[in-house]
């Protein structure tokens, strides 16, 4: 009850402004952050929920479940920036073989690779194996028209950068787009030189834009 004490406007008249009576006190205490497209008491909870998680995942208990160890061990080896440093690249090289690697990061790809390629497959280890979604988004859930059974949706992806602003919007919006292209740049660059692949800048620059520019016109 304090809490939506403390989020509505008392100022307000909720007869000409309601939204303002209901939600001012919340509007003049946040700001959506620039990473974000949105800002609500779930984000929040969400941020205060990861605090909480991480305590958990730090903290040893012998009575642990098997379930409880294994998120610990997981925890744990992304933590591990000693051993990541070692491993460097090796762990992204394993993962971009499993999906018929990398053309930009390729020698003769096109006559190597493409030939026995197929997207559908490669879609399904991402979404299997890594739990990304690529191009399209798909899940079971209840079907809205009967509740008793479960369907198959098929909806857009997430994209690359956090929103549809990054891809647009100039300022630190056009900042970051850039920041992003250059990461992509560096890490082809990184991949062909650990793959001993010739050095062709120009060409990792080329591709990796009309990545860029697909991923434009997705989230357009």
């Amino acid at each position: 009850a304090a809490r939506i004490i403390q989020n509505m406007d008392p100022t307000a008249d909720p007869c000409k402004d309601f939204y303002q009576y209901a939600c001012g006190g919340w509007l003049s205490r946040h700001v959506i952050p620039e990473t974000s497209s949105r800002y609500s008491i779930f984000d929040i909870l969400r941020d205060e929920l990861e605090i909480i998680l991480k305590g958990v995942l730090e903290t040893s208990d012998q009575g642990d479940r098997e379930a409880f160890q294994k998120a610990k061990i997981l925890y744990k080896s992304c933590m591990n920036e000693s051993l990541i440093e070692q491993r460097d690249s090796l762990p992204l090289l394993e993962a971009l073989r499993m999906v018929g690697d990398w053309p930009v990061a390729s020698a003769d790809w096109n006559k190597t690779k493409e030939p026995s390629w197929s997207m559908e497959e490669k879609l399904s280890i991402m979404n299997s194996r890594f739990n990304k979604r690529v191009l399209i988004d798909m899940f079971v859930w209840n079907d809205d028209r009967d509740s008793s059974r479960h369907i198959i949706y098929i909806d857009q992806p997430s994209l690359g950068m956090p929103s549809r602003d990054y891809y647009f919007n100039g300022g630190n919006y056009q900042r970051v787009r850039e920041a992003y292209l250059q990461f992509m740049i560096t890490i082809a660059k990184m991949i062909r030189e650990d793959k001993n692949v010739s050095r062709d800048d120009s060409f990792v620059q080329e591709e990796m834009a009309k990545v860029m520019e697909l991923e434009t016109e997705i989230a357009n």
